[in-house]
């Protein structure tokens, strides 16, 4: 799901609002940096966990983008992670 802000990016993990984590989740916290493609954009990013009212923000633009995600929270049990994804300076 392509969740995008002014060159920032969102990953949700929601599987599929199940009550845990989807594997990936774990991957992302141990290894932060990643590589995104959008289209034809393709770009180094590191990624860290929103909380707070950033969380609440980047929820609100994820769920304009995907309503499901809404659903999902309900039905976890958890507060699903969201991971912001912002460009690395170097590549």
């Amino acid at each position: 799901m392509r969740v995008e802000h002014d060159g920032v990016y969102a990953v949700v993990a929601s599987q599929g609002g199940l009550p845990t984590h989807p594997a990936w989740y774990f991957n992302l916290a141990a290894n932060p940096r990643v590589e995104l493609r959008d289209r034809d954009r393709v770009g180094t990013y590191v990624a860290r966990e929103a909380t707070g009212e950033e969380r609440r923000l980047w929820w609100a633009r994820a769920a304009a983008a995907f309503p499901p995600y809404d659903e999902y929270q309900q039905k976890a049990g958890r507060t699903i992670p969201i991971f912001v994804l912002e460009p690395s300076d170097s590549a």
